[in-house]
């Protein structure tokens, strides 16, 4: 069959089940299955099974269901609740400081686990209920934590640089290192648009007058040591060489487990229950979302379609950075609808011939990428994070928590632009790795 009438055919039947409710690795493997089937017959489709199985058997996503662990671990020990107390004594006395605070502790909770939702609930579900008691503005408190939550996606570990490090056959470790930079920028300047909003509107954030000593900032950092440990066990190890991300993924699940266990005293045999239950559940889904992705690529590569729109920007006379700027934006689009996940499995494979054809780094791009998924999940009608906080905020509504977060869109857009401009401050870091 004509390769431009398959094409037609399965994107109709792709969005037509997605529009129906179908699960997203239904529509995906449904609409590829099919193409390869029109194109190739039985005797391709008869070879898939091995295909997702090459795919699969790859030693770096072992890493998925560990720092899955790992996150949800975390979510149940009751350390972000540290980390927000220390950060509320460091920011007293700055107008705005309970939304820093809450910036700053999901930056680093979420150097500890990877997942933007974990960060999200466990720093929001007791900085939310603080700023409101201190009448922060409930959609500026709810929308802080939302976009902040969504830093975990990018500051290592993230599960979306495993994806598309297994996609793109990049180095995931260097991937990890890459995205330390980039999230230290955007968290400082998400903090930044904080106090100038409150600068500008005080009733957004009222003045907390509190006797804070240096002794009482300086006490408040003993609690983080097993955070900092923790950090150094995964990002530290895989810096060095020592450890391959999955390893350090393994380290640091049961460094996660001994603090909850051992010194947080945290974990019941049911908490365990729900931990293991998310973990395989979650795991199960992003290996379906992954598989179908292989037999997307697969279709894909058949119809000549990443090859075709490498030519087509070559031969469209734009800059690089005008390429760069026309995938963003379409990565924006896409991002309002389908999760961070699902994005760079099916976007990988399409746009990566053309990053490389027109001289950009697939390292860069992995990161230029994450940064721009950060938007998505803070952008209806898909934002998960907006959901998230939802849940646990069940008195705000959600056209005000989409208010609060819709001036962190724009942070993270001149977060992006800076790093498009200067690409060599997401690469000096890995590039230092050897």
């Amino acid at each position: 069959m004509e390769p431009n009438l398959v094409l037609i055919i399965c994107i109709v039947i792709l969005f037509g089940l997605l529009l129906a409710g179908s699960p997203i690795f239904v529509a995906l493997g449904t609409a590829s299955i099919l193409g390869i089937f029109l194109l190739g017959g039985l005797s391709a489709v008869y070879r898939l099974p091995s295909i997702i199985f090459s795919h699969l058997d790859n030693f770096i996503l072992l890493s998925v269901p560990l720092f899955l662990l790992m996150g949800q671990v975390l979510f149940f020990s009751g350390i972000g609740a540290d980390l927000y107390k220390s950060g509320n004594k460091w920011f007293s006395g700055v107008r705005g400081g309970l939304a820093m605070a809450s910036t700053i502790s999901c930056a680093v909770f979420g150097a500890m686990c990877g997942v933007s939702l974990a960060a999200a609930a466990a720093i929001g579900s007791f900085a939310i209920p603080e700023m409101k008691k201190m009448n922060y503005d409930p959609g500026f408190a709810a929308g802080t934590v939302a976009a902040a939550g969504a830093l975990a996606m990018l500051i290592p570990p993230s599960l979306l640089f495993i994806l598309y490090g297994a996609i793109a056959d990049v180095s995931v470790g260097k991937l990890f290192i890459g995205g330390i930079v980039p999230g230290i920028i955007l968290a400082l300047m998400m903090c930044g648009y904080e106090w100038i909003a409150v600068k500008r509107n005080p009733l957004m954030a009222p003045m907390i007058k509190e006797n804070v000593t240096w002794k009482d900032k300086f006490s408040s950092l003993k609690r983080l040591w097993p955070a900092l440990i923790l950090i150094f066990l995964v990002l530290g190890t895989i810096y060095l060489g020592v450890c391959t991300p999955t390893e350090a993924g393994a380290i640091g699940s049961m460094g996660a487990i001994f603090i909850s266990v051992f010194i947080y005293r945290s974990l019941t045999w049911e908490k365990f229950r729900l931990i293991f239950n998310f973990t395989t559940r979650t795991t199960a889904s992003i290996m379906l979302i992954f598989s179908c992705g292989v037999l997307f690529s697969v279709l894909l590569t058949m119809l000549r379609l990443p090859d075709k729109l490498s030519e087509f920007a070559i031969a469209s006379g734009l800059p690089g950075w005008g390429i760069i700027i026309m995938l963003c934006c379409m990565l924006l689009i896409l991002g309002m609808f389908v999760d961070g996940g699902t994005a760079v499995i099916v976007t990988t494979p399409i746009v990566l011939p053309t990053i490389i054809s027109a001289g950009y780094d697939p390292l860069w791009w992995g990161v230029i990428l994450i940064l721009n998924l950060e938007m998505a999940v803070i952008t209806p009608p898909v934002g998960l994070n907006l959901y998230a906080i939802k849940s646990i905020a069940n008195d705000i509504a959600m056209k005000d928590i989409i208010r609060g977060s819709l001036p962190f869109v724009i942070v993270e857009m001149l977060c992006l632009a800076l790093f498009i401009i200067f690409k060599d401050l997401a690469l000096w870091l890995p590039r230092m790795m050897g």
